[in-house]
């Protein structure tokens, strides 16, 4: 399996810990859950295709919006919203079915 490399603006980091509770250091966990969801992120892909990775960290859903940037996962931002977890579920449940 090859290994993601992950990196992100540290100024970045600080906003969204303040803004949203969470490091990109912890969402990199997102991307370990093997029931992940990747989505395209129509909305803000003007300048380079964006993209949103909704995956369980502990108890919960967290949304990462990221890109690909010289072969390596660069995240953008990252917390815990009701719609990334409406989209995992539903995810999951259509994967059952």
């Amino acid at each position: 399996m090859k290994k993601c490399e992950f990196e992100w603006d540290d100024s970045k980091d600080q906003v969204n810990r303040e803004k949203h509770g969470v490091s990109f250091y912890e969402a990199q966990q997102a991307f370990l859950d093997s029931n992940r969801v990747i989505a395209e992120d129509l909305e803000h892909s003007e300048h380079e295709p964006r993209y949103y990775c909704f995956g369980k960290v502990a108890d919960a859903i967290m949304t990462v919006r990221f890109t690909y940037r010289m072969h390596r996962i660069r995240i953008i931002g990252a917390g815990y919203w009701r719609k990334g977890k409406k989209i995992y579920e539903s995810a999951q449940k259509d994967s059952v079915h």
